[in-house]
């Protein structure tokens, strides 16, 4: 067995994968054209997922957006990229979704959660993976709109919605802090919290989502090597940083995948679980993002074995099932191991 069958046979967790970003090009096309919206001119349904910046990939995820409107349509979408999940070994997932984004289009929250669930259930009978959904907040819009995020979900409770998180571009006009108010409802409701935080800005916006919003964990967090206090910190509380080296490398660190920040945090001792992001926006997939690790950042065999451990403690399940996990997880993975070349 080589290192990219071994990595793509591994029990993985997957906590940073956001829902719209999943959607296969040619089911984006099938469902735009089901609904009329209009897409750029294309040749191949690929192409539309090809961008210069961050910005223009955000306008191609929100057109993407438009064309999931009817239940069936979300059930599709969620059933499709946890079926790609399982095929990489993905055996539990927690999914971001944006609410508002949708229902600024008009579609109504249970539509687009129930559909969502009725695709969990079906790839939980069809493949055994288990999924569970994190509602985030769209920075790139107000305070106030997160406020009305949240009190939908306090107003239409799933069991499947766990959480919430923080997405989108972080810039200065960006800053965390703006979210206080949603993020005290959602954690006095018992949702559980993360957020994307210094993917693009200094560590103090860790400390912000740490202190102020209470969050449990931080997606990406690249920035945080600026910062040896803060660095410190985190190592030292067992903060997990669900971190994505192929999507980021392309958006901020312009493909330098040899010099990405990953490789010093892993150094340092921080909790990193890799996961994809947004893989067919990437040309990725759950395993090609622990190959880029291995080729690029220094990840071996026993980095793998400790980020699978981190998934499963930065993953919001209780600690029974953790143990079970850790425990069987550990068993298989070293008989992997034990048949790599």
């Amino acid at each position: 067995m080589d290192m990219e069958a071994f990595l793509k046979a591994i029990p993985k967790v997957s906590l940073h994968l956001h829902l719209m970003g999943s959607v296969q090009a040619r089911t984006a096309v099938e469902l735009c054209q089901k609904h009329g919206v209009v897409l750029p001119d294309f040749e191949e349904p690929e192409d539309l997922y090809d961008y210069p910046d961050i910005y223009k990939f955000l306008h191609m995820y929100d057109n993407t957006a438009l064309g999931v409107v009817d239940r069936e349509d979300f059930e599709r979408i969620c059933y499709e990229t946890l079926s790609e999940a399982a095929d990489h070994n993905v055996r539990y997932r927690e999914m971001s979704f944006n609410p508002t984004t949708h229902m600024a289009a008009g579609v109504d929250y249970g539509t687009c959660v129930d559909g969502l669930i009725d695709g969990i259930n079906a790839a939980r009978t069809d493949y055994g993976i288990e999924c569970r959904l994190v509602a985030a907040v769209n920075r790139m819009e107000s305070p106030e709109l997160a406020v009305e995020m949240v009190e939908t979900m306090l107003a239409n409770p799933r069991d499947e919605v766990i959480g919430i998180g923080l997405d989108y571009a972080e810039d200065s006009g960006t800053s965390p802090e703006r979210f206080w108010k949603a993020y005290g409802m959602a954690r006095r409701a018992g949702y559980r919290l993360t957020a994307h935080a210094s993917e693009a800005e200094p560590p103090r916006n860790i400390e912000t989502c740490l202190d102020l919003l209470g969050c449990e964990r931080v997606d990406h967090g690249y920035h945080v090597v600026e910062s040896e206090d803060v660095m410190r910190r985190c190592r030292d509380e067992g903060v997990v940083f669900t971190c994505t080296p192929v999507s980021t490398a392309w958006v901020y660190f312009d493909n330098d995948f040899d010099n990405h920040p990953i490789e010093r945090m892993r150094e340092f001792g921080l909790k990193i679980s890799l996961d994809c992001d947004d893989p067919p926006m990437f040309k990725t997939d759950p395993t090609k993002d622990l190959v880029m690790a291995h080729n690029h950042m220094g990840f071996e065999v026993e980095d793998f074995r400790q980020c699978m451990l981190n998934g499963i403690d930065g993953a919001w399940i209780d600690e029974p099932d953790k143990r079970s996990m850790r425990r069987h997880w550990s068993t298989e993975f070293d008989d992997l191991a034990a048949n790599l070349a």
